[in-house]
């Protein structure tokens, strides 16, 4: 049977639509059409650049090893950008923060974790980065709203985060064929949805994800072959890279 694992709070707004069985569709071509690769070394770069003050030649050269090319490939057009935007950054401290869930209802528990916080002067950093290279969440989208609802939420459930500058690390691109850019987004600038509407949101997305589930019995799971065709194929981003 074809995997559908819960999605992180960054995906369920990605594929939030209107209508549960748009929702539900989305999720079905996603499980059948998984990711086979991590961004995960980007954040321990992040963390060899910040914390550990790793020339970026070095780190550099440890992202060129890895030896699937595509996947190489795709993280090389990040860490430049990811270097640029931490150079000259002398945090006093770096941390890892721990997993947290967000209840959408029906028994689904969505799980959120943090890639890291770090301080300057007294003032907590939260960055969140999203990799995506094409259609990432625009300021103006709503889903993007629901997003930042929801982690403003989590954040101040903990007295250690209520306080920290929470900004977005867009790396995509403008246009297909062109190079990524990095977008700092200030999510003071982001508007914030109502209870109603966030409600209303949750329900849909819950609803498509067991309307999934229905759909998902007894379909096979891809061949790894087939998954490292649409990985070197498809435009198609997975559902938890």
């Amino acid at each position: 049977m074809a995997d559908l694992r819960i999605p992180s709070l960054q995906h369920l707004a990605r594929n939030l639509a209107n209508k549960p069985e748009t929702v539900s569709n989305r999720l079905v071509r996603l499980a059948l059409n998984p990711p086979n690769f991590s961004y995960d070394p980007l954040f321990g770069a992040v963390k060899d650049l910040l914390i550990l003050g790793q020339p970026y030649d070095e780190v550099l050269r440890g992202i060129s090893k890895i030896r699937r090319q595509v996947v190489r490939d795709r993280l090389l057009e990040i860490l430049p950008l990811i270097h640029g935007h931490f150079s000259g950054v002398n945090p006093d401290f770096y941390q890892l923060v721990g997993r947290r869930h967000y209840p959408v209802g029906r028994g689904l528990m969505v799980p959120f974790e943090p890639p890291m916080i770090y301080g300057i002067g007294g003032q907590l950093y939260f960055p969140w980065f999203i990799f995506w290279r094409t259609n990432p969440l625009k300021i103006t989208d709503e889903r993007l709203s629901l997003f930042v609802t929801l982690v403003d939420e989590i954040l101040m459930q903990d007295p250690d985060l209520d306080t920290a500058y929470f900004q977005i690390l867009d790396f995509s691109s403008p246009k297909p064929k062109l190079p990524r850019e990095l977008e700092v987004i200030d999510t003071r600038d982001i508007p914030r949805i109502s209870e109603k509407r966030k409600i209303e949101m949750l329900e849909c997305f819950a609803e498509g994800f067991n309307q999934a589930l229905v759909k998902l019995k007894g379909m096979p799971a891809p061949s790894k072959e087939e998954r490292d065709t649409q990985d070197k194929d498809s435009k198609q981003p997975g559902l938890f890279d």
